[in-house]
């Protein structure tokens, strides 16, 4: 028995180790990518025959990709977070319906350059406990890809309600929808579907998922009957 066990442990230690080293590797090649854009951006800026114009462009799109390497590497920190067991979620009321405006408001602005509606139907009271502050992280990671996926004019929908065994928020849009394959993908970490957008890294809808998993909740991710991703979020008011 010792040495099976001992055994146990040993593969255990082995498939730790790997997913340790396949993690950086993928953790270091999401990096390399905007760091190298901006070291050719930079080289080009040290160039005299640039116009004034082509270094303004140059310059903000700098700023664009070093605010995407700091969004990666804060999500990636609460990733490691989360899965170290150091984070202490609060277990509080919170109300759907000032959850959703708070998540929202940040995205006014990409909503309305896309032209996106949204459509909020979300019952009186509706509440669940939890972390407000990791799920405020944890709900605008499933807006933003509804919105980045959707189309131009297009409409985002949010719906809640509660019932005596679980809160439930439905979110959904009416864009190009999960290539079927994909689906059960699309919580992985890094997994990038085939309808990703050139910006995606792949790691936004994992940290959504670990922070409700945290919180006794479910995720889960469907096409829409007429067109379009729904995902659907489940927070149990006792264990499952």
């Amino acid at each position: 028995k010792m040495t099976l066990r001992l055994r146990d442990q040993a593969e255990r230690l082995e498939n730790d180790k790997q997913y340790l080293g396949d993690s950086l590797a993928d953790i270091s090649h999401q990096l390399r990518t905007p760091l190298t854009s901006i070291r050719m951006i930079v080289s080009r800026l040290a160039n005299e025959n640039q116009s004034v114009e082509q270094q303004q462009d140059d310059i903000r799109k700098v700023y664009t990709l070093l605010d995407r390497t700091e969004w990666l590497i804060s999500t990636l920190l609460k990733i490691a977070r989360l899965e170290s067991g150091t984070v202490q979620f609060a277990e509080e009321p919170i109300l759907v319906e000032t959850l959703v405006k708070e998540v929202i408001e940040p995205l006014e602005i990409l909503m309305d350059f896309k032209d996106i509606q949204l459509s909020c139907n979300i019952g009186d009271g509706v509440s669940f406990d939890g972390d407000q502050l990791w799920s405020f992280e944890a709900i605008s990671n499933i807006l933003k890809n509804c919105i980045e996926h959707g189309e131009m004019g297009g409409k985002l929908e949010i719906n809640a309600s509660e019932n005596p065994i679980y809160t439930e928020i439905v979110v959904s849009d009416n864009g190009v929808g999960f290539q079927e394959k994909d689906i059960p993908h699309l919580f992985e970490r890094f997994y990038r579907g085939s309808n990703a957008v050139k910006e995606s890294a792949g790691i936004g809808l994992n940290l959504s998922r670990m922070i409700i998993t945290k919180q006794n909740g479910t995720i889960t991710a469907a096409n829409k009957s007429g067109g379009g991703a729904q995902f659907t979020i489940r927070l149990y008011k006792g264990a499952i």
